[in-house]
């Protein structure tokens, strides 16, 4: 009796402590799986589309990306910050920087993936030579962008900016010179100027490429000007600092920089979004 009542707790312990391990070993599974997914926060125009041609890439790599799509310039570092993504690829250097310094965020440039031109867009004029004295000059809200834009203005000779100062930073106060007198409202969501546009708000309106394909307009044929393509403003994978050196982060960068996405973002949009590989 005594031999098998040891017999049974014997038993009774090797279960539990093999349960124990299968649940230790579960674990480290649910471990792994984390370390294999990717979560990254995106525009839904281009930067989303291009994430899910690299799904199969990646998936390829043994690691499976999660895209979640945002339609703002402020959420995506903000849940980038909060911890709820690993990376965010929406935005570009001038616009992350001072958003650092803006918001104190530890964040680092992991790697340049495009460019998206600027363009000016009209329904009343179709060039910039017609716009009148006075005209209304709608843009963005966005500060990071505001030297862009005025530095595209004075390179189309309507406006000058004040000598000696860093034109990618330039404001509305550095305009030195306004023959047309041309008046900027820059109260304007970036996602709600195609919108303006179509309302036909304005005599010009400022759209980022991405927020102008994804409104249905064409940045190739449709604006009366656009930003030349070798515009500094590259579009960048963000990631909190230390993090760009995880091999998942290397991995999406590796992908993101292969000839299959640039000739993808090439073929999709026919330059309208322009590949970088930095």
């Amino acid at each position: 009796m005594k031999k098998w009542l040891f017999t049974l707790l014997t038993s009774i312990v090797v279960l539990a402590l093999a349960a124990c391990g299968g649940s230790e070993e579960k674990k480290e599974e649910g471990k792994s799986e984390e370390d294999n997914k990717i979560v990254v926060g995106a525009s839904n125009v281009p930067h989303a589309i291009i994430l899910e041609e690299a799904k199969p890439l990646l998936k390829e790599k043994g690691y499976d990306l999660e895209i979640e799509t945002f339609n703002d310039y402020v959420l995506p570092n903000k849940a980038l910050d909060e911890g709820e993504l690993d990376a965010n690829y929406y935005q570009h250097i001038p616009f992350l920087e001072l958003q650092k310094k803006e918001h104190g965020y530890k964040f680092e440039n992991a790697g340049g993936i495009h460019i998206e031109p600027i363009g000016v867009y009209s329904k009343k004029y179709k060039s910039l030579e017609e716009l009148p004295k006075g005209a209304k000059i709608l843009m963005s809200n966005s500060v990071a962008d505001h030297g862009r834009v005025l530095s595209m203005l004075e390179k189309e000779g309507l406006i000058k900016l004040k000598e000696g100062i860093n034109k990618d930073e330039a404001t509305l106060e550095d305009i030195s010179e306004n023959k047309k007198n041309l008046q900027f409202e820059y109260n304007y969501e970036p996602a709600f100027l195609p919108q303006a546009f179509n309302n036909g708000e304005g005599d010009a309106v400022l759209i980022n490429s991405n927020f102008a394909i994804d409104a249905g307009l064409d940045p190739l044929k449709d604006p009366i000007a656009i930003e030349s393509k070798d515009s500094p403003y590259v579009n960048i994978v963000a990631v909190r600092s230390g993090d760009e050196n995880k091999e998942k982060i290397k991995a999406l960068i590796e992908v993101l920089h292969s000839k299959e996405i640039q000739d993808f973002i090439m073929k999709e949009w026919k330059g309208a979004v322009v590949p970088v590989n930095e």
